[in-house]
């Protein structure tokens, strides 16, 4: 009977003791609050509007594939349409980029239009060293 009081059981502690790190965490806590208000913000020098040219409005230049095999190209910035074969396209964009190289290309097509010839107009434009060439889409109606 003695050698069964003086055993004592062992089991497993189920139980993680969190009080430590409850304590490590409202100390962490203090020392943030303490030292959040002594850090002083550091000055920003933003440049003044007035030194700053607006960027230019370029109108892109669209190009239209129609169902029938003729593309059209349309100066946006004169409202002007000439229609154009695909060997001629790349001569066309090139006279109207002439005064603005940079000036963006758009390609758009008729809905029934079968999509190698959308692929067509942008390897002749890609092929002319032609940059700024993307694809118009115009949303659908309600």
């Amino acid at each position: 009977m003695k050698a069964e009081l003086g055993r004592k059981s062992r089991r497993a502690m189920n139980e993680i003791n969190v009080v430590p790190y409850i304590d490590v965490m409202l100390v962490l806590l203090i020392i943030f609050m303490v030292t959040a208000p002594m850090i002083t913000p550091s000055v920003i020098d933003l440049p003044s509007m007035a030194n700053t040219n607006p960027p230019k409005q370029m109108r892109p230049i669209e190009v239209t594939v129609r169902q029938v095999g003729s593309l059209v190209v349309k100066d946006m910035k004169t409202n002007k349409s000439t229609e154009v074969t695909l060997e001629q396209l790349a001569a066309e964009v090139r006279k109207l980029q002439a005064d603005e190289p940079d000036r963006p290309v758009v390609i758009s097509a008729e809905k029934a239009i079968q999509y190698q010839a959308v692929v067509d107009a942008m390897d002749a434009l890609q092929s002319a060293q032609i940059q700024k060439v993307g694809l118009l889409v115009k949303p659908k109606s309600k």
